[in-house]
């Protein structure tokens, strides 16, 4: 008899029965009155949840779409940008504004570590940039920026719109728009809110709203706000068919989010995180992202000395468990492992007891139960 796998990649995460069910509906006209009136109450639950006096739109695509639906709407040809990478997906930025014919700057940390405030601070005195992004927690490297001390400096630059890449992180990183100074808030269904993939999700504040107005007519057609913001007001209008599953589907996840509570939710990542990473770190395993910058939504795990990654990941799906494997140059080196959204304990204890099986079927010297063991110490 096979194993369960259990899905512990960085997403798309684990969908829970009740978020599965949704999806699994019968599904109605985009303008039947409940499926509007759900639609509407999922929009304001955002809006009032990630505390933004703007707008939020939900819209049938991905994260990398709403990456590039942030940069069109605040930015035109010729304009200035700063791109803070982290990693691998920070430097997505760099081509969807190359390819709109904007100036773009680049500050680089070194994977594993952050851009300071201080270094971004000092590039933007260097001249006018209309918007800056920076990502959350770049699923390359598990580094998680200081978003809200870069929104405090960004406060001083009114020119310049701060976007928020947070596919990696939102429900499962402390992420508030106006609060933080965030003008752009952008995600995914299918990471820390533990939905199906297939949800682009975007928050808007006032000013990025009103760098929009001044741009009058846009290049691009299905990711304007213009087109979308009269359809998340009232969802009786057309513009592009909803994906009405999948909408359902992220309101039972935000219903379970409130069940739960937002900032107990957010305890509840960093709990587990640093409990999964202690007990890594019993095996002989090391991380990669800095301490003082780990996030709590997955772990990028360096190998010790004798493992290797493809027999690893191999065995341990054997085993019953999905991992991720190193991107750029550490490629075969680490694999990446998820712990957002909707897991349980359960699951936790089970993927590192996958991890010891595994450990043991490579012959690999260690304590034997000292992960689990380590669990237990620390997940409480």
């Amino acid at each position: 008899m096979k194993n369960r796998k259990l899905v512990m990649i960085p997403g798309p995460t684990p969908t829970v029965r009740s978020i599965n069910d949704e999806m699994g509906r019968e599904t109605v006209a985009f303008g039947d009155p409940e499926f509007v009136k759900d639609f509407k109450k999922l929009i304001l639950d955002l809006k009032e949840m990630w505390k933004v006096d703007g707008e939020c739109f939900v819209v049938a695509g991905s994260g990398t779409m709403a990456m590039e639906m942030a940069i069109a709407n605040v930015t035109k040809r010729e304009d200035n940008v700063l791109v803070v990478s982290n990693g691998f997906f920070g430097d997505r930025f760099i081509d969807i504004c190359t390819r709109k014919g904007l100036n773009v700057d680049v500050l680089s940390a070194e994977w594993g570590d952050v851009v300071s405030p201080d270094m971004i601070e000092n590039k933007l005195k260097e001249k006018n940039y209309s918007a800056i992004t920076v990502t959350h927690v770049d699923t390359s490297t598990g580094a998680r920026a200081p978003i809200e001390e870069i929104g405090e400096i960004i406060k001083k630059y009114p020119d310049t719109v701060y976007i928020v890449d947070g596919v990696a992180a939102t429900a499962g990183e402390r992420e508030y728009v106006d609060t933080m100074g965030i003008d752009i808030l952008l995600t995914g269904s299918q990471k820390a809110f533990g939905v199906a993939p297939g949800l682009a999700i975007l928050w808007a504040g006032q000013k990025a709203l009103k760098r929009r107005k001044s741009l009058a007519t846009i290049p691009e057609y299905y990711i304007d706000f213009e087109k979308w913001t009269p359809i998340m007001n009232d969802p009786t209008k057309y513009f592009a068919t909803p994906a009405v599953n999948m909408i359902w589907a992220l309101k039972e996840s935000v219903r379970l989010i409130k069940e739960e509570g937002i900032e107990e939710r957010y305890e509840r990542h960093k709990r587990v995180s640093d409990a999964f990473n202690a007990s890594l770190e019993a095996l002989g395993f090391e991380l990669l992202a800095k301490k003082e910058c780990r996030c709590s939504t997955l772990s990028n795990v360096l190998y010790p000395e004798g493992i290797e990654d493809g027999e690893f990941r191999k065995i341990l799906a054997e085993e019953g468990v999905m991992v991720a494997g190193g991107l750029g140059p550490y490629a075969g080196k680490m694999f990446r492992i998820g712990h957002m959204g909707n897991i349980d304990d359960h699951t936790v204890y089970a993927t590192m007891a996958a991890i010891e099986r595994t450990l043991i079927r490579l012959n690999y010297k260690y304590e034997i139960g000292i992960g689990v063991k380590t669990l237990l110490e620390n997940l409480k």
